[in-house]
């Protein structure tokens, strides 16, 4: 009998317009789009960079909540934040005031939320 091994995650982002989701992912982020369920009305993708993978999740306005306490929030390990900031900050993906950060427990971390206020971290170890 052998162990389980877990060797990957796919986490499910909600999102309010799948299209729009895509677009940012791809065209801001980096990603290419790995699958989709319908290309003109799509309410489930995945979207996919080097060995990540994020599946995008439309949710009915009515259920959606925007407050920034209860949104879900990604930490992306990567080998470069600073490259990663550089590409970022050139398509705009973030404000002014978004800066790449040394933190108490050794990592340089760059966080900014998506356009549903989606949280996502990239972050190396130092």
């Amino acid at each position: 009998m052998s162990n389980a091994i877990m060797h990957q995650i796919h986490p499910v982002l909600p999102v309010q317009n799948v299209l729009a989701a895509l677009f940012f992912y791809t065209q801001k982020l980096g990603f290419e789009i790995a699958f989709v369920d319908d290309p003109k009305d799509p309410k489930y993708a995945g979207v996919k960079r080097d060995h990540i993978e994020i599946h995008l999740q439309w949710y009915d306005e009515k259920e959606w909540d925007f407050n920034a306490d209860n949104r879900p929030m990604l930490r992306i390990a990567t080998q470069n934040v600073d490259y990663l900031y550089q590409e970022y900050n050139f398509k705009r993906v973030f404000k002014e005031k978004t800066v790449v950060k040394s933190t108490d427990w050794g990592t340089k971390e760059l966080s900014f939320y998506d356009l549903f206020k989606n949280g996502l971290t990239f972050y190396q170890n130092i």
